[in-house]
């Protein structure tokens, strides 16, 4: 296996090898990533091979500032971005979902849940709130960049963050309804379970 910086070298060369060791290497990771921002698997997969075409076709503009993998996970979520865009483009994204449960979970009841069920309530949020959450929750861009990003005003970002929060607290009730009652019932931290 080669070192980053070889690796590097070999990718602006147009190696074939070079581009299979990255992929064998980032990939799972990367995926996890596109899993976050896809409803399904299928959509996953697509976006990830977008990515990596995006990436042998940039790879001459990293300049070794900074980790290979972060870069790579920046053209991921920009890949990702642009694929939901024309997924807006293409039919009407609803937002407006109404959420009409509200309790408040602990937030250590994640602690209890394995990163493929917290990954899928992730992907059962609506297309918009998804995006922001991941953005702002996991990814860690600010409302403004936010914003920017995916041509809202800062306070729609703000607002699509608040109702994907109050929505995944839904879904814990519903879907792991012994989780949540035990961490209530101990009565031990009252914080939202997403209280960033």
């Amino acid at each position: 296996m080669l070192n980053e910086k070889k690796l590097i070298e070999l990718l602006k060369k147009n190696s074939e090898s070079a581009f299979v060791e990255l992929y064998n290497k980032y990939s799972p990771v990367l995926f996890g990533i596109c899993l976050r921002y896809a409803k399904e698997r299928t959509e996953a997969e697509d976006i990830l091979q977008e990515s990596f075409i995006k990436i042998y076709e940039n790879i001459d503009s990293f300049k070794n500032e900074g980790s290979l993998e972060g870069w790579l996970k920046r053209i991921v979520v920009n890949v990702s971005i642009n694929h939901y865009r024309k997924k807006i483009k293409e039919n009407t994204v609803s937002t407006d979902d109404e959420i009409t449960y509200e309790e408040v979970i602990p937030e250590n009841v994640f602690s209890k849940l394995t990163s493929k069920e917290l990954i899928g309530l992730i992907r059962l949020l609506p297309e918009g709130y998804r995006m922001v959450f991941n953005l702002y929750a996991i990814e860690g861009f600010k409302h403004n960049e936010i914003a920017e990003m995916m041509g809202y005003t800062e306070s729609t970002s703000k607002t699509q963050l608040m109702k994907a929060k109050k929505m995944l607290q839904q879904y814990v009730f519903k879907l792991y309804p012994k989780i949540a009652k035990a961490y209530i019932d101990s009565g031990k931290d009252k914080k939202l379970i997403f209280d960033f």
